[in-house]
């Protein structure tokens, strides 16, 4: 019988933790509906979870058409300062929930917006990275990789002289970073400040992952679709592992993946609920 572990260092992230945590409790204690600006997590299964509480998530766009009086709750990602403009030209009460590290580099940046370029390693369009730029006023440049950041300076978007300071999502890969900061250093030199803010929990995670798919046959690895995280530790996994597979749910699971193995692992995203990773682990001995 295959032997199936769970990674003890997936799960939830600490500010989603707090976010859901928050939701739950004004849900449970107003015996109404709560509005999350944007997905609370990238997480399919557990916004289903959530829905079914009461949560109801809606974008922008919404806002204008919110009651007076009603509860929004602003996610861990974070938002810039046009959201909470748009809230309170809306008459709404907020919750925020932005994750206190996020919070910590949206006051970074927006300090560092005042006396050099600011550029930030990030995926494009991400919602935290959206809260970031805001609050530079949309000045500050987003790059996802090298080819993008050498694409940008041959484009003349970054400064040939002046200082310059590189800030990175909480959520990126520690070593995609130090790629983009030692380009941006082959440029700039001394006018370049690296400040290393990727999530100390996200961080740590690339050598755990590593050590927890070396020591299992096979590895599973859940998350939503549209975790951003989950991509980048879901891409690392499989490259210390080549039988590593992603799902989002237990139903995605196939008997071939498992074939002479002794051994499979299950980890997963910082927006991936353990009871999830709990399913697809009891599910994976099912097959057998």
């Amino acid at each position: 019988m295959i032997k199936v572990g769970i990674d003890p260092h997936s799960g939830f992230c600490g500010g989603v933790i707090r976010a859901i945590g928050t939701a739950e409790g004004f849900l449970a204690g107003h015996g109404g509906s709560l509005c999350s600006l944007g997905a609370i997590v990238h997480n399919e299964e557990e916004l289903a979870r959530l829905a079914a509480l009461g949560l109801i998530t809606i974008d922008k766009s919404d806002i204008g058409a919110l009651a007076p009086g009603s509860t929004v709750l602003i996610r861990a990602h974070g938002e810039p300062p046009s959201t909470y403009e748009a809230l309170h030209q809306a008459s709404v009460d907020v919750i925020d929930c932005t994750c206190p590290v996020v919070l910590r580099l949206q006051k970074q940046i927006r300090e560092a917006s005042e006396r050099a370029q600011v550029v930030i390693f990030g995926k494009i369009g991400h919602p935290e990275v959206l809260g970031l730029v805001g609050q530079t006023g949309g000045t500050a440049l987003v790059v996802e990789n090298v080819a993008g950041l050498q694409e940008a300076i041959s484009g003349g978007q970054i400064a040939g002289d002046g200082a310059i300071e590189l800030f990175s999502q909480t959520t990126k890969s520690p070593e995609e970073f130090a790629e983009v900061a030692a380009a941006l250093e082959a440029f700039a030199g001394g006018r370049l400040t690296v400040h290393s803010t990727i999530c100390a929990q996200v961080s740590g995670r690339h050598r755990q992952l590593a050590e927890f798919a070396r020591s299992n046959d096979v590895v599973v690895f859940v998350s939503g679709r549209s975790s951003s995280n989950g991509k980048v530790l879901y891409e690392w996994c499989r490259s210390i592992n080549p039988r590593t597979w992603h799902i989002g749910a237990a139903s995605e699971l196939r008997p071939e993946w498992f074939h002479g193995a002794a051994s499979a692992g299950v980890c997963g995203a910082t927006s991936t609920p353990r009871w999830l990773l709990e399913q697809v682990a009891a599910a994976i001995e099912n097959l057998h």
